[in-house]
């Protein structure tokens, strides 16, 4: 299953506050290099003043150009998007001159052709600017493709480490159940099968009361497996909120505790799936016990969990977190999924 990516736009980057912070910073380095050009010999002070407030504005009025039409845009090619994108900064380019030139033309003591020459020196350095813009955000986009791909390579390396463990005693516990119990065998394989149509599925995101559907099979088909070795505590309210994560987030931390936390227990134990919700976050806390064997079990649940912190800690997920805590006798993850409110 692809780590998702089609959610993200490439002009999504630009709403984020580094980017924002940085867009900033370089209209004032823009506007410092204006005012420090040698042909000019005073008021250089008043000078980077005014270059600093007319750089700004076409830097935040393009900014709010392409937030507006960010919808519309979503749509095109990125090459359209890039000259529609240097388009709009030379239109907020001649809107803050004229506007400038309303203002100003009285107090500042200017010939017409004085005027004209700075116009056309303004659109050629805001020209300069959006070209050197763009091939930096080029590169940027390129070098998170890029990974994205050695991340998915990467994750795929773990899943491959991971399911066949899963398979082969689901498939082992079917065979047994076949001749004595056919009807659980059966529904130990439609279960089966929901599972693994999600993990070959193409959808990047699902919700979290679908997430929660699968889970509830994959624990089905373990307490088949295990018997009465395996306890399960739900503490899931019945109104879920409208969340979104990509697929098989959810289980592979109820894989890993009960493949870690339960079977190398000769009495087994419970597992406890608890979601807390607020305002802004739904908080799953999933806990087992710890086998005796403390040391190898620690190995085990990292290995599972670094792929789904890889999966879920992007800004298609909204930035979920993943974090773990262990005590002396129970391993606890607890995963925080943002209430983010849809259009």
């Amino acid at each position: 299953m692809p780590i998702p990516s089609s959610q993200v736009q490439p002009l999504d980057i630009l709403w984020q506050a580094p980017v924002i912070i940085w867009t900033l910073l370089a209209g004032e380095g823009v506007a410092a290099v204006l005012a420090l050009a040698p042909t000019l010999d005073e008021n250089r002070w008043v000078y980077f003043g005014l270059a600093s407030l007319a750089v700004q504005w076409v830097a935040l009025l393009t900014l709010t150009c392409l937030y507006g039409l960010r919808h519309r845009l979503a749509a095109l090619k990125p090459l359209h998007i890039a000259t529609l994108s240097l388009g709009l900064m030379l239109g907020c380019t001649w809107a803050v001159c004229i506007a400038t030139w309303a203002t100003l033309h009285e107090a500042w003591s200017a010939t017409p052709r004085e005027w004209i020459l700075t116009f056309l020196r303004t659109t050629g350095i805001a020209l300069t600017v959006g070209i050197l813009s763009l091939l930096a955000f080029h590169n940027h986009w390129r070098a998170r493709q890029l990974a994205v791909q050695a991340q998915q390579a990467q994750l795929d390396a773990l899943r491959a480490r991971i399911r066949p463990h899963f398979l082969f005693n689901t498939l082992n516990t079917g065979a047994a159940l076949i001749h004595g119990h056919p009807e659980k065998a059966e529904r130990l394989l439609l279960d089966l099968a929901d599972l693994f149509r999600a993990a070959l599925g193409t959808s990047d995101q699902i919700s979290l009361y679908e997430e929660l559907a699968l889970t509830r099979r994959y624990l089905e088909i373990e307490g088949m497996r295990l018997g009465r070795r395996l306890t399960i505590d739900w503490q899931v309210p019945s109104s879920l909120p409208d969340i979104h994560i990509p697929p098989l987030s959810i289980q592979p931390l109820l894989e890993n505790a009960v493949r870690h936390g339960i079977e190398p227990r000769i009495d087994g134990g419970y597992v406890s799936i608890k979601l807390i919700l607020d305002q802004k976050w739904a908080r799953i806390e999933i806990t087992n016990p710890l086998p005796p064997n403390q040391e190898n079990s620690n190995r085990g649940h990292q290995l599972g969990l670094r792929a789904v912190k890889a999966r879920l800690e992007t800004p298609d997920s909204g930035y979920a977190r993943l974090t773990t805590q262990r005590t002396d006798e129970v391993f606890i993850s607890t995963l925080e999924l943002p209430i983010i409110s849809r259009p």
